[in-house]
This record gives C-alpha cells, sequence and structure tokens, in this order.
C-alpha cells in the first residue's frame, strides 16, 4: 500500500474525523519545523508527512481511494475498469487516471490553526516554515496552549469568503450501491492564474462509492468550483440518488421484495427463487401458511452496512396473494368440507 497514513498519524482505521483532529494537531505542534530549529530538517519531513496524512484522511473522497487503493490509487494509476468493476459517466476520449498532488503542508497548517505559525518571534519576520505569501507569527512565550484561545481552525482575521458549495445528484443502481464501484466524472470549471485572469479546463474526479452507500450520502471534493478573485472557490458535492428497481427495494439496510402469489399456493407451499443483487440464486421454501401481510425474513440477505460491509441487512419477502373472483357452489362447498372445523 506504500505510506501508511494511518501509522503516520498514529490512529486506527475506524479513526473519526474528531480523533483525527485531535491527532493531527498534536503531532503538527510537535514536529513543526520552527520548533525543531536542532533538526529542522527531520522535524520537516515529519511535518510533511503528518500534514499529507491528515489531508488525505480527512477528506472522506480521498480516504476512500486510499483505503481500496493506496498511495498508489492516490499519485499513480487506478486499477481499469475490468479490473474492479469501475464505470464512467464520461465516455469520450481522456485521463482515466486519478493524480492526487499533496497541498503546501503550511497551508494546512495555517488553514487549521488560523495561523502559520505559532512559535516565531513576535516581530514580522516570522518562522522559517511560515505561509507562503507572507507570515503570520505569534510569540512562543505564549506555548502550545496559543490554540485554545482560538478553537479549532478559527481564522484570525476576515479572509475571502467561500463560495456555497456547487451539489450534483449521482444516479447509482441498487447494484452498484450493493457491490461498490468507481465513477468518473469530466468537470468543466474556470482556474485563475497569478494575475486573477481565469481560463477554462478540464478534469476528471474519480468517484469511489462503497458497498451499502445509502441514497442522500454525500462525496465533497474540495474548492472544484470556479475560481474568482476574492473568493474561496466553491466545493463540489455530489449526492448519491438510488434508481428504481426492478424487482427489490430498499428499507434501511434490509431489502424488500414481494411475490404474487395464488390463494391455493399460499394455503399449501410456495417457493421463492430470486436472482441476488450480486448474481447468486436463492431458493427460498415457505412451507407456512401465507396470510395477508405475512412476511418471511431471510437473514444477511439485504445491503451491507457501510461501517462493515461483511454484514448484511435482511431480505424481507412480502406476498401478494390472488383471490379468485367468483367460485362454483361445487367449488365453495370443497373448501367448505376441506377447511371445516
Amino acid at each position: 500500500m506504500g505510506v501508511d497514513y494511518y501509522k503516520i498519524l498514529q490512529v486506527d482505521k475506524n479513526a473519526t474525523d474528531d480523533e483525527l483532529k485531535k491527532a493531527y494537531r498534536k503531532l503538527a505542534m510537535k514536529w513543526h519545523p520552527d520548533k525543531n530549529p536542532t533538526n529542522k530538517k527531520e522535524a520537516e519531513t515529519k511535518f510533511k508527512q503528518i500534514s499529507e496524512a491528515y489531508e488525505v484522511l480527512s477528506d472522506p473522497q480521498k480516504r476512500a481511494i486510499y483505503d481500496q487503493y493506496g498511495e498508489e490509487g492516490l499519485k499513480g494509476q487506478v486499477p481499469p475498469p475490468d479490473a474492479g468493476g469501475a464505470s464512467f459517466f464520461h465516455t469520450g476520449d481522456g485521463p482515466t487516471t486519478f493524480r492526487f498532488n499533496p497541498r503546501n503542508a503550511d497551508d494546512i497548517f495555517a488553514e487549521f490553526f488560523g495561523f502559520s505559525s505559532p512559535f516565531g518571534g513576535m516581530g514580522g519576520g516570522g518562522g522559517g516554515s511560515g505561509m507562503r505569501g507572507g507570515s503570520r507569527s505569534f510569540g512562543g512565550i505564549f506555548g502550545d496552549d496559543i490554540f485554545s484561545s482560538f478553537g479549532e481552525g478559527r481564522p484570525m482575521s476576515q479572509g475571502p469568503r467561500k463560495a456555497p458549495p456547487i451539489e450534483n445528484t449521482l444516479p447509482c443502481s441498487l447494484e452498484e450501491l450493493y457491490k461498490g464501484t468507481t465513477k468518473k466524472m469530466k468537470i468543466s470549471r474556470e482556474i485563475a492564474d497569478a494575475s486573477g485572469k481565469t481560463l477554462p479546463v478540464e478534469e476528471i474526479l474519480t468517484i469511489v462509492i462503497k458497498p451499502g452507500w445509502k441514497k442522500g450520502t454525500k462525496i465533497t471534493f474540495p474548492e472544484k468550483g470556479n475560481e474568482q478573485p476574492n473568493v474561496i472557490a466553491a466545493d463540489l458535492v455530489f449526492v448519491i440518488d438510488e434508481k428504481p428497481h426492478s424487482v427489490f427495494t430498499r428499507d434501511g439496510n434490509d431489502l424488500v421484495v414481494t411475490q404474487k402469489v395464488s390463494l391455493a399456493e399460499a394455503l399449501t407451499g410456495y417457493t421463492v427463487r430470486l436472482t441476488t443483487l450480486d448474481g447468486r440464486s436463492l431458493t427460498i421454501p415457505i412451507n407456512n401458511v401465507i396470510y395477508p401481510n405475512y412476511e418471511e425474513l431471510v437473514p444477511r440477505e439485504g445491503m451491507p452496512i457501510p461501517k462493515d460491509p461483511s454484514k448484511k441487512g435482511n431480505l424481507r419477502i412480502k406476498f401478494n396473494i390472488k383471490f379468485p373472483a367468483r367460485l362454483t357452489s361445487e367449488q365453495k362447498a370443497g373448501i367448505k368440507k376441506l377447511l371445516a372445523p
């Protein structure tokens, strides 16, 4: 897998956002180059690694790609569609790779804490690892607890406003949400150069959909909107939508299917035959009397549970009993005789 970002931040693979923030805050403070003047080269290397690990693991999309493909998937070639069931939103010619370019470590630090270095002198000189474009330093006499005065990631001053997020619906079949898949989305946007002039660019976004994701799940690509002067580009947000399925409907982590049966089958027995969302054949004999609102439960044949795809919800089989429109006198007499108490 290459670099182990979880090991670098000293967290486990199920770490929450709060745990990631806590780990980054502690390690970034410990290894900030301005706090380690005697071993600055080692500190700069570790500080960069910590920042890169936090950037990946704190972003749901980058983390999903890393969890599935490792560092190689972030920085190199993602397996082709026929190797992992990937599907493409854009079918034209173009790149089919995802490449992650780590941000400047000082920028991540400044964005998180609201300033670039708390360890430099009180004057305007700042530390050697200050934010590009000018450092805002605060005296080391305040110590590490300076951050408690400003809260997590709260800016020290009013900066450029952030454009509101741009949301797009991402339709997915029930099979894709069951098995997981990778989609590619081609986007066009405006970016600004150093002079403030904007020019159009095209990018391919890789969207990794994990097994069990539900309608309404959001995948965010930070600052992928159009760039404008004095405005932080909008986040691009894809919202999972579930396409209707011809056989199954979803209820939370359960799958629900309705079978039509005759009255005779309801009374004497029926066998349900289904093809699952991953292509398996299920045969479920129903030996009980099927009465109105009867429901057969098949454990662990529902949707994968997103936090633990090895576990699944249930398959619930409902029945629509077809009653005869009319009966002859002989049939009525026969039924009365058969069903007499």
